[in-house]
């Protein structure tokens, strides 16, 4: 299992007690799905390190848990600031228009107006509030597109389709700008 089968969980706070538990915080939108966690990778240098869960208790984004093997503080210790990770195959399934960021890489982008393909998602760029679909249009023009919830038209997985509406004005800027 390489990191790049998997999504990070969350990371590993610091210690709790002296029998080798820490907290952990969870950067997920609903820690609750995560009650019943059995097991963990840990990441550590290039390497996932599975740890099995002996037991959790969350308060909100955060949780206690005990590893299987980890009983000693100074064990606790050194996974102080270590990622945590779960393969892909373990995300909730999402429906409707809901989506998660990396399931949309290499989608078809579809202008909701002209129903054009304007090209495929490269890349998605979380620049503060803002998120970013970077497109790769013909001839390998690279462009940056704006995404809000509004935007979204229609979310056809089957297909590998994202139909939006892209602002008025956005393409022209820049494929007229590569014409010249």
């Amino acid at each position: 299992m390489t990191v790049d089968d998997c999504y990070q969980l969350g990371y590993v706070v610091k210690t709790h007690g002296l029998r080798g538990e820490v907290q952990i915080f969870l950067d997920v939108d609903s820690p609750n799905q995560y009650k019943n966690l059995e097991s963990v990778f840990v990441l550590n240098g290039q390497r996932l390190v599975p740890f099995f869960i002996e037991s959790i208790s969350f308060n909100g984004a955060k949780a206690i848990v005990a590893f299987e093997d980890v009983y000693e503080l100074a064990d606790a210790q050194a996974l102080k600031g270590k990622e945590l990770y779960l393969p892909l195959t373990a995300l909730p399934s999402l429906k409707g228009k809901e989506f998660y960021l990396h399931e949309v890489i290499g989608f078809s982008m579809i202008d909701n107006e002209s129903q054009k393909v304007v090209g495929t998602i490269d890349n998605v760029i979380e620049s503060g509030p803002q998120l970013l679909f970077s497109v790769l249009a013909e001839g390998n023009i690279e462009l940056l597109i704006p995404f809000h919830k509004d935007l979204l038209k229609e979310l056809d997985r089957e297909n590998k389709t994202m139909s939006l509406a892209i602002p008025e004005g956005l393409l022209d800027v820049y494929l007229n700008d590569n014409e010249d």
